[in-house]
C-alpha cells in the first residue's frame, strides 16, 4: 500500500467499527482525510483492535513522521551543562523519553484534533498507546494523582519512551500547593526515567496550557527542579517549548 491507500484503509476500518459512522462521507483531499482519521483515533475508546489495522497504522504513521524533520539530541548543543533548550514539535524529537502532560484518566485526549500535547502524542504514537495506558490504569484501579508519573512505550514516535504526568490545575490564584505539585511532576518524571535507565528526557511546559499555571513561575520550578536533580543523576534534559514567549522565559533562566 502507498500512504493514500493506508490512510483510506484506516479510515474505513474505524468508520465500520461504529454504526453511527457508517454513512459518514470520506473527504477527497489528503489533509481533510487525515483530519477525519485523527478525529476517529481521538474518539476511539481503548478496546481491542486487529493486528492488521495496527500494522497498517504503524506503517502510515512512521512514514508520516519520517517525512518531517526529526531532531536528534545527539546533534543538539546544550545551553548549560546537561540541559538543552529546544523549540519545536515534541513528536519529532529523538531522545530517551518525552514527557506528556496528561489528565488524570491517563488515556489521552478524546477531543477530536484538539491542540493539546496529549492529543498530538497519542495521535502520532497510535492507538496502541491508549491501549497500554488503559491496561496500566485498569491494573491501578484509580485515576492518576497529580504530581506522579507513568512510563510507556513510544510506539511510532522517534523517542524511546513516553513518560506521562498529571500537572496541577490552576483555576484561581497560584498557591504553594500548586507549586509543590508541579515540582513533584518534574521530580517524578526524572525519577522514573532514572529507574528505567533513560539517558535523556524532554519536558514540555507542564500545566501551562489549559491547566492555567503561569508560564514564568512554571519555568522557574522546572529549571530549579532539574538543576537539583542532575547534580546527583547522570541524565540529560531538554526543555521543549512551543511558543516564542516560553522560549524567551527559559532562555532568560538558563545559561
Amino acid at each position: 500500500m502507498n500512504q493514500s491507500e493506508r490512510q483510506l484503509y484506516l479510515i474505513k476500518y474505524l468508520l465500520a467499527e461504529e454504526e453511527r459512522y457508517e454513512k459518514m462521507p470520506v473527504p477527497e483531499s489528503e489533509d481533510e482525510r487525515f483530519r477525519l482519521l485523527r478525529s476517529l483515533m481521538n474518539l476511539r475508546p481503548p478496546k481491542p483492535i486487529s493486528e492488521e489495522f495496527l500494522d497498517v497504522q504503524d506503517e502510515f504513521l512512521k512514514e508520516m513522521i519520517s517525512s518531517k524533520s526529526i531532531t536528534d539530541i545527539d546533534g543538539m548543543k546544550p545551553i548549560e551543562q546537561g540541559i538543552y533548550l529546544w523549540r519545536g514539535d515534541i513528536t519529532t524529537l529523538k531522545c530517551g523519553a518525552i514527557v506528556n502532560a496528561a489528565n488524570s484518566q491517563m488515556l489521552g485526549c478524546f477531543q477530536p484534533c484538539h491542540g493539546c500535547i496529549d492529543n498530538a502524542i497519542h495521535t502520532f504514537a497510535g492507538i496502541g498507546l491508549r491501549l497500554e495506558c488503559a491496561k496500566i490504569m485498569s491494573e491501578q484501579g484509580f485515576e492518576e494523582p497529580t504530581g506522579t508519573a507513568k512510563i510507556t512505550g513510544s510506539y511510532n514516535l522517534p523517542c524511546g519512551h513516553i513518560i506521562h504526568t498529571v500537572g496541577p490545575v490552576v483555576s484561581g490564584a497560584l498557591t504553594d500547593r500548586h507549586c509543590r505539585q508541579l515540582e513533584s511532576c518534574y521530580r517524578s518524571c526524572l525519577e522514573i526515567a532514572a529507574l528505567n535507565d533513560v539517558k535523556s528526557i524532554a519536558f514540555c511546559c507542564i500545566s501551562t496550557g489549559v491547566f492555567g499555571f503561569p508560564q514564568k513561575e512554571a519555568a522557574e520550578i522546572a529549571v530549579n527542579t532539574v538543576r537539583n536533580f542532575i547534580k546527583s543523576c547522570d541524565i540529560e534534559v531538554i526543555f521543549n517549548v512551543f511558543t516564542e514567549k516560553d522560549y524567551a522565559i527559559y532562555n532568560g533562566l538558563l545559561g
